[in-house]
């Protein structure tokens, strides 16, 4: 596939034209992601302020690549290749869509019917779920097989890993290309057979959650605790700094599907029930485990 508007050291393995479900903070660095590599980016949301906002984010956001030097080019070229819509139709031309609206599974399955009555027969739709089955939502598709888990990490543009998350019936050839895509971004893929909380979350909930209830049994600080893991095991943050930065809100939901589908070794513990219907969120309400607001 051809088109000579487009920039000529995009990499061969990367789509041309990538489709983006939501610009929150996820689906603006995915959208990043793409465009610093050379692709066309349509984003949609739900409507223009958020659509608006979403540019906003993904402009900076390259904007600040450019100041570090991590990527070439300029901004206005980068931000013609940058569309924000609130039609799914503008997804028509894309190769690859990718879905990032909250961890809801009918929220998700919804949106992800919705963005397939739009594709061309040849182009693939992907799940950013960090913990949703990926073979539960594909049976929601008319093209299961062209369908798969791209499980990127927050924040994106810093994440070396993306989450290669292959359903019962994703074909070989997607298979494949997803290992291609995740190399040409400059990220290493983890291919994972789909099971509740993949292996990135699984684990990384599984400490987060004993981190919380250290700290409510009084075992030691969040700071220590997190110490602990920074200082003793080379982690570069610690479980509940970690926390705050994905959301307590989403380690919450994200506990929840764990603890109905993997049983009591993952029921959320009151701390972070509490926390969650406080408003405390982490770092985008300014508190979480620890005060954002400076």
């Amino acid at each position: 596939m051809s088109d000579s508007s487009l920039p000529p050291g995009l990499p061969q393995k990367l789509p041309r034209k990538v489709g983006v479900l939501g610009g929150g903070r996820m689906g603006a660095g995915i959208a990043h992601a793409f465009l610093i590599n050379g692709a066309r980016v349509t984003v949609v949301e739900r409507d223009e302020p958020s659509a608006a906002a979403a540019r906003e984010r993904v402009e900076s956001a390259a904007a600040k690549s450019l100041e570090r030097g991590s990527t070439d080019g300029n901004l206005d070229e980068m931000a013609s290749r940058l569309a924000v819509s609130v039609d799914y139709a503008d997804f028509a031309d894309c190769n690859l869509v990718v879905e990032a609206v909250p961890e809801d599974f009918e929220l998700k399955a919804g949106a992800l019917r919705l963005v397939e009555q739009q594709l061309h027969k040849g182009a693939y739709l992907a799940s950013n779920t960090s913990s949703l089955s990926v073979s539960e939502l594909a049976e929601q598709l008319q093209r299961p097989a062209d369908f798969v888990g791209l499980h990127f990490f927050n924040p994106v543009p810093a994440s070396s890993l993306i989450e290669v998350v292959l359903g019962r019936e994703t074909s070989a050839e997607l298979a494949a290309a997803a290992k291609e895509w995740t190399e040409a971004l400059g990220k290493t893929a983890v291919v994972v057979r789909d099971a509740p909380g993949f292996a990135s979350s699984r684990l990384g909930v599984a400490i987060a959650l004993e981190a919380m209830r250290m700290l409510e049994e009084g075992v030691a600080s969040a700071e220590d605790i997190d110490a602990a893991m920074v200082l003793g095991y080379k982690h570069p943050t610690g479980p509940l700094r970690t926390t705050d930065i994905v959301g307590l809100d989403v380690r919450l939901g994200i506990a929840e599907y764990l603890h109905s589908t993997l049983g009591e070794r993952f029921a959320p513990p009151q701390i972070l029930r509490d926390k969650v219907a406080r408003g405390e969120l982490g770092r985008k309400s300014g508190r979480g485990f620890f005060d954002w607001t400076n």
